[in-house]
């Protein structure tokens, strides 16, 4: 099964040095990565010589066989902080990136490494065959890397030349530099390109496009050598002096963007404007060279992004004040050795500015117990924001799970949150304290209570947070945090709790439904007696739909056993007393009996409670006797809305009906 890797910075940088003993997959780049078809690599066998002939010549076909290469390379590439997607501060691996790396390796079978950067960007490593390399690279830019769009003008007769036949050369330009491509339709007059993706890729496919639509243009075409540590000279400050000398001459002019390591830049034009730009290029190149020589300082890797500044621009403000180009080491490169390229008298303030930039931006670290961090942030963040908002420059990262909070910044206001946050931290290490109890796991839910009737009354009471880990989390760590009074009342609390639950049983007795009513009693009052002679014991009856006997009583062993004896007497009771007899009625006398409302019945219910007709009979009496004194107190007016029938008609039935029950 897939699996996303997530490397420290010392596995990563083994991995790209080639530690690991075995690896065949390498870093080999794009135009190398070329898989042989079957008859390149076995081509058939010569025809057999005919007699007299030379055996010992090899085979033409066989003496130009290509070298097999390897079909699994390997790219790596990096995503700066500023152009992260998900910038959450949730345990690295485990949140969005993870999970969207995981579905582009189901997608493409490639397989995808991540590392984080010192500076919080993101490094990462894609290993596989050359095109799942390319689809997962594509995938990982227009998902997890911010996507910005720009437009190139090229003629319109060159667009079939960016598409290609079927499309293959589009879809392969869009894999090369991991970019979306929109080419207006034919009938569309716009000649305008959009290019959406991440910011070197919108320049690498601009750079590509453009070169295309030169070859295709029957106009000139020069391609020029030029050290790539030049091209910022011939560029100048923001591509200012390329665009001046383009207007100037009439040609057009390309330079790779600093992201891509070529050192040609490509001419295009009249014959006569490519030679003047050539001239004026070739002048500004060999004056560099004469001129300019260079300086190597080490700054903290840490601090090169504000070197750079957002999308190059603070390099841009050197090159422009100074005159000297700043290059800087890759980003995926531990070096820290930083090289000034300028004429020797300018050296000097472009060094200054360099320092300037990489210490106007500080980053401190504040130690604090990870328990208390959401505390210091304070509720919905009102702790933390009121900082921000006096300093906002500052940027404040907490690390789930470490004891460390980092403040990132100009130093002076960096300097200010750092002490108000110490006054935060010192102030609620005063008056605040923490417990750890170990609860079963099993026990949690009660703990919790209904719809968290416990916890949450608990929280209440004792003004403490209490933290129950997730069923998943396969622990039984109950953290309190809070008031230290609070803390320690709240741990007694659950740890009773927790005892009782660990004492208590469970008991089934069974118990014939008809006889739950009785014992719960109207309103339940009957029930409430068992329960305030045993309150400790919960007693739970069946729902009447589901027609079971059993009856559940669970709480501590002792006192079950006593609920149980206790209810268990009652049914004897219950059954020893209790007789009931079934008198025959037409149905369409039952409206007669029941009466309007059921006035009817009630009253005769009355009538014979207060009669004694249907009580409790004394101990040591018989049914039988007891059935008798009822069947003579019967009123006479209940005996003809029993019948609806004369006195004559019902009394020898009834009588009948008597005899056959008492025998």
């Amino acid at each position: 099964m897939s699996s996303v890797a997530v490397l420290t910075q010392e596995s990563f940088a083994e991995h790209r040095s080639g530690l690991k003993d075995g690896d065949i997959t390498g870093s080999v780049p794009e135009d190398e990565a070329y898989i042989p078809t079957y008859l390149e690599a076995f081509p058939p066998l010569p025809d057999k010589g005919t007699p007299g002939e030379k055996t010992g010549e090899p085979a033409r076909a066989w003496s130009k066989i290509r070298p097999i290469k390897a079909s699994v390379i390997t790219q790596v590439f990096h995503v700066p902080l500023e152009e992260r997607r998900y910038k959450d501060n949730s345990q690295f691996g485990e949140g969005e990136e993870a999970k969207v790396c995981l579905d582009i390796m189901q997608k493409t079978g490639a397989h995808i490494e991540l590392s984080l950067a010192k500076d919080q960007g993101l490094s990462i490593m894609v290993t596989g065959k050359l095109d799942s390399v390319m689809k997962a690279r594509k995938e990982i830019v227009a998902r997890l890397q911010t996507q910005a769009s720009a437009t190139v003008l090229i003629p319109k007769e060159h667009h079939r030349f960016v598409i290609g036949k079927n499309g293959e050369k589009l879809q392969e330009l869009e894999l090369k530099t991991a970019t979306k491509i929109a080419i207006p339709r034919s009938d569309d007059p716009n000649a305008n390109i959009r290019i959406s993706g991440t910011k070197d890729g919108i320049e690498k496919a601009r750079h590509e496009i453009q070169l295309i639509s030169a070859e295709q243009d029957k106009r000139a075409v020069e391609r020029l050598s030029f050290e790539k540590a030049f091209h910022p000279f011939i560029a100048g400050a923001y591509n200012r002096l390329v665009q001046e000398l383009s207007q100037e001459t009439g040609a057009r002019i390309s330079i790779p963007p600093p992201s891509i390591p070529k050192d040609e830049i490509v001419i295009t034009g009249e014959k006569e404007a490519v030679a003047m730009a050539i001239a004026r290029i070739r002048a500004i190149y060999e004056e560099k060279k004469c001129k300019t020589t260079t300086i190597s300082v080490e700054v903290k890797k840490s601090q090169h992004k504000y070197i750079v500044g957002p999308k190059g621009n603070t390099l841009q403000e050197i090159l422009e004040n100074t005159g000297v180009s700043v290059e800087m080491p890759p980003l995926d490169s531990s070096s820290e050795t930083i090289i000034l390229r300028g004429e020797p008298d300018k050296l000097g303030p472009a060094l200054t500015q360099v320092y300037a930039k990489a210490k106007s931006v500080i980053v401190v670290e504040v130690i604090a117990p990870a328990w208390l961090h959401r505390f210091i942030i304070g509720k919905k963040g009102q702790n933390i924001s009121r900082i921000t908002q006096q300093l906002p420059k500052v940027h404040i990262e907490f690390t789930d799970g470490e004891e460390r909070i980092s403040l990132e910044g100009p130093t002076e206001e960096v300097e200010q949150a750092q002490a108000q946050i110490q006054e935060i931290i010192k102030d609620l290490m005063a008056r605040m304290d923490y417990a750890e109890i170990n609860i079963d796991q099993r026990f949690h839910r009660h703990l919790i209570g209904k719809n968290g009737a416990n916890i949450n009354r608990i929280k209440e009471q004792y003004k403490v947070s209490v933290r129950i880990p997730q069923d998943s989390e396969r622990c039984g760590l109950v953290r309190i945090e809070g008031d230290p009074q609070g803390v320690q009342l709240a741990r007694k609390e659950l740890m009773d709790m927790a005892q009782r639950m660990e004492n208590e049983r469970t008991k089934d007795l069974i118990i014939e439904q008809k006889f739950h009513r009785t014992i719960i009693g109207q309103k339940g009052e009957k029930i409430k007696e068992v329960r305030d002679k045993f309150p400790e014991v919960i007693i739970i009856f069946p729902d009447q739909q589901q027609k079971s006997d059993i009856v559940q009583l669970r709480g501590p062993k002792n006192e079950v056993e006593k609920c149980a004896k206790f209810l268990q007497k009652l049914i004897a009771e219950l059954v020893e007393s209790s007789f009931s007899i079934s008198v025959p009625i037409h149905k369409q006398f039952h409206k007669n009996i029941i009466g309007k409302g059921g006035a009817n019945i009630k009253k005769a219910e009355e009538e014979l409670i207060s009669d004694g007709y249907g009580t409790e009979p004394e101990r040591g009496s018989s049914s039988r006797h007891q059935t008798n004194q009822n069947r003579s107190t019967l009123p006479s007016w209940v005996k003809r809305r029993l019948y609806g029938l004369p006195r004559k008609s019902w009394r020898p039935s009834l009588k009948t009906w008597y005899a056959g029950r008492e025998s």
